[in-house]
């Protein structure tokens, strides 16, 4: 990790204060956040965006649900689960050919009206978003970056890396106050901050393509000392004591 800062919300302003802090990087995964891409466009212009397609799938879902009742409903919803099938160039033109392939069969339910309490409203709105969403992410080539650049397809590396330790460390010292839990989170941030002359390390560590399968916590692992802790530590000062002043 190279850099991190707190903020009340994601927004243009506070993406663009953190990546004011690092070197523009070739390729940025991004789950499509409030503020990201316009805070790349204006400090990073000459880099590239792959939006997570873990993230895409769940939108879609979102809009359409897990059964959709029509079959353009169905149609799109399958579209979307295949992104996941899209490993090189071949595939990855044959799903867009299939994306037009579902406008020119279905993109007319995108376009009707229904007149609903004094103004029009889009007949099938969710379709036209889920629609929306597709066509605009591979009309701007942000689908299947990955297939040039060799970068991560998804944010999964991030959700199983920084992102899950911090969560380790607040759900193993449950009860902190909202101020103790902000600290334990800036401890483990800065154990784990990188200087920028050391970024290039970053990417032999790079995760393949795809989500990073879930460690089963009731695995063994060495045991380490703790660098933050609410237990006691000789340390400290704090050990339990022998003899008569130890006496309950």
């Amino acid at each position: 990790m190279l850099a991190w800062q707190w903020c009340s919300r994601e927004s243009t302003a506070a993406w663009s204060a953190l990546f004011e802090r690092i070197p523009a990087p070739e390729v940025v995964v991004c789950d499509g956040g409030t503020g990201i891409a316009s805070a790349v466009r204006a400090h990073w212009p000459n880099t590239k965006i792959q939006r997570c397609l873990f993230h895409v799938q769940m939108n879609v879902r979102q809009h359409l649900t897990l059964k959709p009742r029509t079959d353009a409903g169905r149609a799109l919803l399958g579209l979307s689960r295949a992104l996941s099938k899209v490993r090189d160039v071949d595939t990855a033109i044959g799903w867009q050919i299939h994306l037009q392939q579902w406008w020119e069969t279905f993109g007319h339910l995108t376009q009707e009206r229904t007149y609903l309490r004094g103004r029009w409203w889009f007949t099938h709105h969710r379709l036209r978003k889920a629609w929306l969403l597709l066509a605009r992410l591979s009309r701007n080539g942000q689908l299947f970056t990955y297939i040039r650049h060799g970068n991560s397809r998804t944010t999964s590396p991030l959700e199983g890396g920084i992102n899950n330790g911090i969560r380790h460390v607040l759900r193993a010292h449950r009860g902190m106050t909202e101020p103790h839990m902000k600290r334990a989170a800036e401890w483990f941030l800065t154990l784990h901050e990188i200087p920028l002359e050391r970024a290039h390390e970053l990417i032999a560590n790079t995760t393949p393509a795809g989500p990073i399968p879930m460690k089963n916590e009731s695995q063994h692992e060495p045991v380490e000392r703790s660098l933050y802790d609410t237990g006691l530590s000789a340390d400290e000062g704090l050990w339990t004591r022998s003899g008569w002043a130890g006496r309950g």
